[in-house]
């Protein structure tokens, strides 16, 4: 009973099936579970993939729903957090929001797929059949909605979507139409999509998120220069020292002392300030730069050791302290080398806050203010003159920023720069790096909030003076857009040509010299009808000009080389495919561009033209020159006449049509009367030739005298074909002939499948039947296993289309007659050669084919392929003729007795289907599968 219950579980779809039926269940094939959850209506078709979920059924139900969506999230394997964008204040996204149908099994979560309690994985199909459970009581209990309810949540999904895109708070909280707000921010997407589905406000709707590309916002100017690393900055300890270098206490100095009684002495600054030279004293040092205490002990040793000159060096200097103070990122004491400057002591801090100056950088010494460094000079202009070298006790200090004001577009560097007091626009471009090539200083505009507290626009043209002395305010945002993206004085030719180009534009220039040559254009060009898109005045007015190009090239300077205006664009079509890729944004934009008064509407064009399509309607234009556009008449084309079908408003309260017959023999011939002016929305229709039809034909193979495809004409019949194709040849066997439809074909291979699809489901019921009785284990176990290799024989069973017919018959027919059979395009007669088989296939111990041989019965050649087997159904043995036709033994009051057996046929055993009763289609499917294999065999024997 394990696995009835289950069924009992689904097919009530309110029971909660046990752990041990899920577990049965997971032990079937995938498509005999897929067949399960069908057959009861749960679920859906292979290969669906959960893509939303739903918000009733945002939480699976019962303790099983749980336990596999804590498995499943235990047997994911998630990426690295930083690798999942999530959601962050003020991103922006996409909602795509449908009303969720009461009525319809919804989807859950985790579908795809997870793993069991015990950690293997789980099919798809057992947790679609424990998610379709526990989705059940809540559709169930689901009301049904008003049309009043209806109406609602279908305004509430319009305005949702009306909404987009949408952007979260700066605390993260999306707010939806209605007020309703949910907090998204730290969620990916696949999280916030399940969070909006679990709303209950959002309970009549499925919905998923899209989150749209982030764009990166303006970051203040330079305070990345202290990222790298502090010590790279630190003060040189090699070299030579600068002349304008201090000495103080610490310090150490190398003297050298030449000639006589010479020597080398490494003399430290000592605490007074002082070095102590060999037999000469003390002598202060201590405040003088580095040239000047050089000259004194040169001086000393020259005036009081008589013989002897001095080299004076530095060596090791001293280490200083400094403070670092304001908004930097570690403010402190620091020690540093004696070559320190500014810029070293904020490296040794860690740099500027972005709440710090750059630009007003102090060192103070002894509570006074000695410099104030502009880091801007050093990263713009590599100016250091102003990074003043360090003593001891000195502070460097930094206050808040100041001004600010950011500047974004079309410049080489954007950013938010500070700026001194007074400062006008040109110096933010100039800090900006000025305009790319393509920035448009005309462009220009300043968001700005003004002493209200209001934001406002200011429209600044940069390459007036006014423009660029504007002063600028704190918190100002200068935006520089590009320039136009259209080209002055030029035209251009593109489409189906080699080299899509633009040339400048002069006056009196025409088309041939855009186009030269016929050698520009790819092959099946259409020559006759080129568009030319032009844009007129100073609002730009749409219009288009249609072009005969091989009237031009032929009459250069003529009346169809027209003359090309500036900013033309001249389209080149070919004839082989559709224009509407083309000509429908083309009609959109002329349609908006129009009125009622004066409406930019289209015509078009139907039936046996090249091109048909829509096309605008150009000034003063005719059927001949519709014609034209759509490439000329087509093959078929009837070309006496065309039917124009015309609507106008009446009183301007109705639209009334009007068809008239065009006659293209008139038209044709210049006739003006004929090729009649075409007004809005005129649409013409050219015929097609009567009885015109596509080429058919049929194939005929085997014992024919002249076999081959031969072309047939409307309502030829086979007998014809035959004699056109000879007659048949002395050894042709017409009783076995093979005469296939396409048609046929198709139908067979839709009913097989749908017989497949049946099959699957019988085997999926009848393993649920096994669990269930252990009596009937035996049998339903044996029928299960024939009927997966039958189901999978029929899978691949391609279908014949074979149509029986009685092709001696048809010969003898009268021409004509119902028995001489009409052909259709792509049938095929297969004519075998005589044969001397009959064949015995089915339940028989050895399927096999015999010679034929006159008086034996069907029951005898059966027992030539050793008889039949245990599974034999021997009541209904059948005989398939050579011709397709079945033969059955003829039963009655009058008369009884088996069919004659003759050359070709082949005898059918079937299977007992009492036999095999738990699948009550095994005989049909059976019999079709040996009448194709027979049909398939007799085609492909030649």
């Amino acid at each position: 009973m394990l696995l009835c219950g289950l069924a009992l579980a689904l097919a009530a779809r309110a029971q909660v099936p046990s752990a041990a039926q899920i577990q049965a269940f997971k032990s079937l094939p995938p498509d005999q579970q897929q067949a399960i959850l069908q057959k009861f209506g749960i679920g859906g078709g292979a290969g669906q993939q959960t893509v939303v979920t739903t918000g009733a059924a945002a939480a699976p139900a019962g303790p099983q729903a749980a336990g596999a969506s804590a498995a499943n999230a235990a047997a994911a394997m998630p990426a690295p957090l930083e690798a999942i964008p999530r959601f962050a204040p003020l991103d922006s996204l996409i909602i795509d929001i449908a009303v969720r149908d009461p009525n319809a099994p919804a989807t859950l979560p985790g579908a795809s797929g997870g793993a069991a309690a015990g950690g293997a994985p789980q099919p798809a199909a057992a947790q679609a059949a424990q998610a379709a459970v526990a989705q059940a009581a809540a559709q169930q209990a689901a009301p049904p909605r008003t049309p009043a309810m209806q109406l609602a949540v279908t305004t509430y999904r319009d305005g949702v979507l009306k909404g987009n895109p949408y952007r979260l708070s700066p605390t993260g909280v999306l707010t939806l139409p209605g007020g309703l707000q949910i907090p998204l921010a730290g969620l990916d997407v696949d999280e916030a999509t399940k969070r909006l589905n679990a709303d209950p406000e959002l309970a009549d709707y499925t919905i998923a998120v899209t989150r749209l590309p982030v764009q990166q916002p303006l970051q203040p100017f330079g305070y990345d220069l202290f990222k790298q690393a502090a010590n790279g900055m630190a003060a040189p300890q090699e070299g030579p020292v600068p002349a304008d270098y201090v000495l103080g206490p610490g310090d150490s100095v190398s003297v050298q002392l030449v000639g006589e009684n010479g020597g080398q002495y490494l003399l430290e600054v000592n605490r007074d300030g002082a070095i102590n030279l060999p037999d000469t004293g003390p002598l202060v040092v201590a405040g003088l730069r580095f040239p000047e205490a050089r000259a004194l002990i040169e001086h000393r040793v020259k005036t009081q050791r008589i013989g002897l000159t001095a080299s004076v060096s530095m060596g090791a200097l001293r280490t200083i302290s400094v403070f670092v103070l304001g908004d930097v990122e570690q403010p402190g004491s620091y020690p540093l080398s004696g070559l320190a400057t500014v810029t070293t002591a904020l490296y040794a801090a860690g740099g500027v806050k972005p709440i710090g100056s750059l630009r007003n950088v102090q060192l103070r010494r002894h509570g006074a203010l000695v410099k104030r460094l502009d880091l801007y000079d050093l990263l713009l202009n590599g100016d250091s003159s102003n990074d003043a070298r360090l003593l001891p006790g000195d502070v460097v200090f930094v206050p808040p920023v100041g001004i600010t004001a950011s500047i974004d577009g079309e410049v080489r560097r954007p950013a938010i720069y500070e700026l001194q007091e007074g400062a006008q626009a040109s110096e933010l471009l100039f800090l900006a790096g000025g305009l790319t090539p393509e920035g448009d200083p005309r462009t220009a505009y300043i968001e700005r909030i003004d002493e209200r507290r209001d934001r406002t626009v200011v429209d600044l043209d940069l390459t007036q003076p006014a423009g660029r002395q504007l002063k600028l305010q704190t918190g100002d945002a200068l935006r520089i857009g590009p320039i136009r993206d259209a080209f002055e004085n030029t035209v251009r030719v593109e489409g189906h040509v080699y080299r899509p180009h633009s040339l400048a534009w002069h006056p009196g220039m025409r088309l041939s010299e855009l186009v030269p040559s016929e050698a520009e254009l790819k092959p099946l060009a259409d020559t006759h009808y080129l568009l030319i898109r032009r844009e007129t005045g100073p609002e730009r007015t749409l219009s288009v000009v249609s072009a005969d190009l091989a009237g031009a090239l032929a009459d250069r300077g003529g009346a169809a080389d027209l003359p090309l205006e500036s900013r033309d664009v001249v389209t080149v079509f070919d004839l082989a495919t559709s224009r509407e890729r083309f000509m429908g944004p083309l009609l959109d934009d002329l349609k908006r561009q129009g009125s009622a008064a004066a409406p930019q509407a289209m015509v078009s064009v139907d039936g046996s033209v090249k091109v048909p399509g829509r096309y605008p309607l150009e000034t003063r234009m005719k059927v001949s020159d519709l014609l034209r556009a759509g490439g000329g008449y087509g093959d078929s084309a009837y070309v006496q006449q065309a039917e124009l079908t015309r609507y106008a408003i009446v009183d301007g309260e109705r639209r009334q049509t009007e068809v008239r017959t065009i006659d293209l023999r008139r038209v044709a011939a210049g006739d003006a009367d004929a090729d009649v002016a075409l007004q809005p929305y005129d649409h013409l229709l050219v015929r097609q030739m009567p009885d015109w039809t596509e080429q058919e034909t049929v194939v005929l193979n085997g014992e024919v005298r002249f076999p081959g495809t031969y072309p047939i004409r409307k309502g030829e019949t086979l007998r014809s074909v035959i004699e056109r194709a000879g007659g048949l040849t002395d050894l042709a066997f017409p009783a076995g002939s093979v005469f296939t439809r396409e048609d046929l074909r198709e139908r067979e291979q839709q009913q097989l499948g749908r017989l497949a699809d049946r099959l699957q489901a019988e085997i999926a019921a009848l393993t649920l039947q096994q669990a269930q009785s252990v009596q009937t284990a035996m049998t339903t176990s044996e029928a299960g296993a024939a009927g997966q290799s039958l189901l999978v024989e029929l899978r691949q069973t391609k279908a014949v289309g074979r149509l029986v017919i009685d092709l001696p018959a048809v010969l003898h027919a009268a021409p004509g007659s119902a028995a001489d059979i009409v052909l259709k395009d792509g049938d095929t007669l297969t004519i075998p050669r005589r044969t001397q088989e009959v064949t015995v296939i089915g339940e028989v111990q050895n399927a096999t084919s015999h010679l034929y041989q006159p008086g034996l019965s069907r029951q005898q050649y059966v027992e030539l392929s050793g008889g039949t087997t245990q599974r034999a159904d021997r009541k209904r043995i059948y005989v398939v003729r050579a011709n397709g036709s079945v033969a059955t033994a003829r039963r009655g009051f009058l008369h009884s007795g088996e069919a004659a057996i003759q050359p070709g046929d082949t005898v059918v055993v079937p299977m007992d289907p009492e036999k095999m009763r738990p699948l009550p289609m095994w005989q049909a499917i059976t019999q079709v599968l040996y009448n194709i294999a027979i049909a398939a065999a007799a085609v492909h024997s030649l």
